[in-house]
């Protein structure tokens, strides 16, 4: 009769994984999220709470159509959370300048004081995560990775 002999793993290949580049984004991703949902979580902001928030923030006035265009959200998605940081008290909507049927988004006074804080929390989480690159790295990696999903 044959023994069976069990194939025991010494060292983890992960070769073939780290090539991909959507594995080394995703990883990347992940560490930095981690750390993103810790530090935001006094303000009560998700990543998607941020982003839109940010851009509201250095774009007043924007309207939901450019905040689709601009993060990649399905309008449906964005209403909810339009909703919801209009009842937090985060924005409000006034009459878009050109466009009647548009409205254009803006920071309330809370919401200026909740984004000033919360850029100075991410902007310093970021250099932390950054802090294994140097400063031409981490411009390139950027740079890259924009060139990835924006063509």
């Amino acid at each position: 009769m044959a023994t069976k002999h069990a194939h025991v793993v010494e060292e983890v290949d992960t070769s073939f994984l780290e090539s991909l580049l959507g594995y080394n984004a995703r990883r990347a991703a992940l560490a930095v999220i981690a750390v993103f949902l810790e530090r935001m979580a006094p303000y009560q902001l998700r990543p998607v709470d941020f982003s839109v928030l940010s851009l509201i923030k250095h774009n007043p006035g924007i309207t939901s159509r450019q905040l689709c265009t601009s993060l990649g959200i399905l309008p449906p998605n964005l209403v909810g959370l339009v909703n919801a940081l209009e009842k937090r008290e985060l924005i409000t909507r006034k009459p878009h300048p050109r466009d009647g049927r548009a409205l254009g988004l803006h920071l309330t006074a809370g919401g200026q004081k909740l984004m000033r804080d919360a850029e100075e929390t991410a902007a310093s989480l970021e250099s932390e995560v950054a802090s294994k690159l140097t400063a031409g790295e981490l411009k390139t990696l950027l740079r890259l990775l924009r060139k990835v999903y924006a063509g």
